[in-house]
């Protein structure tokens, strides 16, 4: 099997997993409590409140142009985990309708605690967002409109994306109360937040800059004692003009006080500059 099939059956059924959490916080927090979505799925949102349309068909439906110019402007290597993700989140959006009308669900539908719906919407939705994106996957709609302005006119991905979702949000303004699209702005926070912590990963570790005379030691000790790689660079000072050693580590977070106890007892004058990295693949940490 070669590599672009291997990734495609890795990448597929999470793109999958990732459209059925989507799926399943649209239908059983955000439709049942009147809340709003961003993106062509909004659009579906507000058709939905509006003519009571099946929100898994709007969504297929409103697709189906995007695709078509996608496909042409953007390739089909652009647009294949697309049209996947979109048919894929549809599916779901009809799935769990049916089991809704059928009465095996029953949504979280509340009338006086908004917030929690807003918070369990934006965790489901950014959730599954998160998931899909994770794998390379999308699920068409305001992505596929801000990568063809991206393309054709050199604007920001992100900026377009703000504006369509602004606009969607504003416009549900005359089907929904004004209480209600405060309450979407919390899930929409939420979401976006989660999101990035499924992007950068749930893994976060500390990375080390120490500044030092001695870096060969402090390397040598950390190699021995933490049986962690380091890398040194040589540096100079631009006010000084002396020459410097920096040393680079990265420990996970529960090593941090032990790699601080190692620097400090060879150079007790190192300059240290600790950041957060996330995601960290390689021997010791995450193997993809």
């Amino acid at each position: 099997m070669n590599v672009n099939m291997s990734a495609m059956f890795r990448m597929l059924p999470m793109i999958t997993l990732g459209t059925a959490i989507y799926a399943f916080g649209l239908q059983y927090f955000i439709i049942p409590n009147q809340l709003m979505e961003g993106g062509v799925t909004g659009i579906g949102v507000l058709l939905n409140y509006a003519f009571n349309f099946p929100l898994s068909l709007s969504t297929l439906i409103l697709n189906i142009p995007l695709f078509i110019v996608g496909w042409r402007i953007l390739g089909k290597g652009q647009m294949g985990y697309s049209i996947y993700g979109t048919v894929s989140l549809s599916f779901f959006l009809w799935l769990i309708e049916k089991c809704i009308d059928a009465g095996w669900m029953t949504p979280f539908q509340t009338s006086h605690d908004y917030i929690l719906a807003a918070l369990y919407a934006g965790v489901t939705t950014g959730a599954g967002l998160g998931i899909v994106f994770r794998f390379g996957g999308t699920t068409g709609g305001a992505d596929i409109i801000a990568r063809i302005c991206s393309k054709l006119r050199g604007w920001s991905m992100g900026q377009v994306i703000l504006t369509l979702d602004a606009f969607i949000i504003g416009v549900s303004l005359f089907y929904i109360s004004k209480e209600k699209v405060l309450y979407t702005l919390v899930a929409v926070f939420i979401g976006a937040r989660v999101i990035d912590f499924i992007q950068e990963g749930a893994y976060a570790a500390k990375a080390f800059n120490v500044f030092t005379d001695h870096g060969e030691e402090i390397s040598a000790l950390v190699t021995k004692e933490m049986e962690r790689g380091v890398t040194i660079f040589d540096a100079k000072g631009a006010y000084s003009g002396n020459k410097k050693q920096v040393v680079y580590c990265v420990v996970a977070r529960h090593e941090i006080r032990r790699l601080k106890t190692i620097i400090r007892s060879i150079d007790p004058r190192a300059f240290v500059v600790i950041s957060d990295v996330h995601d960290v693949l390689g021997e010791g940490f995450k193997e993809e």
